[in-house]
């Protein structure tokens, strides 16, 4: 079977290249063509264009780009049409992915969506749409399925696939840790905004190894320049250095999640440009901005969003996190009880069989 697989980010790469793996052990004639990343690539993808090449962040970013962003439209339109897959397999990135599943439903083209776009934070109105060109919708967050049920669309829920990828903290990685990591996300808009703030912690924990999670993609050299003081960048070793982390600084996102099922206590972060944050304040409707604290519906972890995100109080935010052991102890057990709500492991590889069922049924 043929499958063309679309996601925008690192994250979607992430999950990609773990479904891509589990597409071709059940299919082993399975054809995959991909816009993602290198992990996508690894797990034996061919690349039709990267995610660095049309990863905009932000209101203000996506009017600036807006030129190249309708190219990648219609080479991407192009692209599939040629390819001719058995089905289009969608992984979140909704301003560019439901337009694509709108345009391939008029083609008869079957259309599955792996993790769903957070519409239920802001624009709820598009779950009509979807529910007109998706096949099938697969989710992973335990509150999603309540959510498209309230619009009488039936989701496969499967379970969140970074439970897959847990990595349990040796023996002697548990104690004397003397690492601050730094997440600053995988875009060059957020690094540029979040950086300079984290790396301003440097001199005040003189005490602490503050090292930065390099993003495939993103060259050294972009770090080096937006860190206040100079700061070691490790590529390909991220769940090893949470390992060896006494805390985490994180850019919201997946990574939020990433770090708390590994065990780590950590700090939200999140600066946009003025007029990207003005909209989505007016159009978010969720109380929070981390998947930890909205899955568990209550703060868990700190946000520090904004006018927040500054050398102070992430100051005072890192100090309880490394000092003070009754929160660090009520934040492991909020993570527990995060794992608990999350299911069991295994969600790559049943995304991966109902996105080959699909490949079957009749259109």
């Amino acid at each position: 079977m043929k499958y063309y697989v679309i996601s925008g980010e690192a994250s979607g790469d992430l999950h990609g290249s773990n479904l891509i793996k589990n597409i071709r052990i059940k299919d082993a004639n399975a054809n995959i063509r991909a816009w993602g990343g290198d992990r996508m690539e690894e797990a034996g993808a061919i690349l039709a264009r990267h995610y660095k090449d049309h990863n905009y962040m932000g209101f203000a970013e996506v009017v600036i780009h807006l030129r190249k962003i309708m190219s990648n439209f219609r080479y991407c339109k192009a692209d599939v049409l040629n390819f001719k897959p058995d089905v289009l397999v969608l992984i979140d990135f909704p301003g560019f992915n439901i337009k694509i599943a709108k345009w391939a439903k008029k083609r008869n083209i079957k259309v599955a969506y792996y993790i769903s776009p957070q519409i239920w934070a802001w624009k709820s109105s598009r779950v009509h749409t979807i529910k007109k060109v998706v096949d099938r919708m697969i989710t992973i967050l335990p509150f999603e399925k309540e959510f498209y049920a309230r619009y009488n669309m039936e989701v496969d829920y499967v379970g969140h696939p970074l439970l897959d990828a847990i990595h349990k903290p040796t023996e002697s990685s548990a104690t004397n840790k003397k690492i601050v990591a730094l997440l600053p996300g995988s875009r060059k808009q957020e690094i540029s905004r979040m950086l300079p703030v984290m790396t301003s912690l440097i001199p005040l924990f003189p005490d602490y190894s503050f090292i930065i999670a390099g993003a495939n993609g993103i060259d050294e050299k972009l770090y080096q320049e937006y860190s206040s003081f100079p700061s070691e960048v490790r590529y390909n070793q991220f769940y090893d250095l949470l390992a060896h982390s006494s805390a985490a600084l994180v850019t919201s996102g997946t990574a939020t999640l990433e770090t708390a099922l590994n065990n780590v206590p950590l700090v939200v972060c999140y600066k946009s440009t003025g007029l990207s944050y003005y909209i989505a304040k007016h159009l978010i409707k969720v109380p929070y901005i981390s998947l930890v604290n909205l899955i568990l519906n209550r703060e868990a972890v700190s946000e520090l969003i904004q006018n927040k995100m500054n050398t102070n109080e992430l100051k005072n935010h890192l100090t309880k996190l490394l000092f003070d052991k009754e929160l660090k102890n009520r934040m492991f057990a909020d993570y527990n009880e995060l794992k608990n709500l999350l299911g069991n492991s295994g969600a790559s590889a049943k995304a991966a069989e109902i996105i080959i069922n699909l490949t079957n049924e009749k259109q």
